[in-house]
């Protein structure tokens, strides 16, 4: 004798599980930065720095030495400025060859402005008349 089952009943099919992929490729894994692969400094800005604030020291007291050592860090600085422009990612340091450049048009007006003291001083000294007792 032979029990016969009834049908079991016919359950809904589970709700699907959620896709365990993006639907869109992940991002690229970018490296990270280089770490000391800059580009060399320029030497004309750093001599341009040198030059500027050497002229500033020197030409406090003395002003000659402001004026052509400002000049000169004045035009070093313009010659660094362009090179490093003309050729991009070959040498760095614009920023120095900026600043060097700046702080020698100060070197500069100190240099000619104490020029000018000094020179004004030794022009009355000399014209005023010396009494001997």
């Amino acid at each position: 004798m032979s029990v016969e089952r009834p049908p079991a009943p016919r359950l809904p099919p589970p709700p699907s599980a959620p896709p365990t992929t993006a639907p869109y490729p992940p991002p690229p894994h970018y490296p990270p930065p280089a770490i000391g692969n800059r580009a060399p400094g320029d030497g004309r800005a750093i001599i341009s720095v040198t030059a500027s604030v050497l002229g500033i020291l020197l030409g406090l007291p003395f002003g000659l030495p402001g004026l052509a050592l400002g000049s000169y860090g004045y035009f070093m600085g313009k010659s660094a400025i362009s090179r490093i422009d003309g050729a991009p990612g070959v040498s760095g340091g614009r920023s120095l060859a900026v600043t060097g450049w700046v702080l020698g048009i100060v070197a500069t007006a100190i240099g000619a402005v104490v020029s000018l003291v000094w020179l004004v001083l030794i022009l009355v000294s000399l014209s005023t008349p010396q009494t001997f007792e």
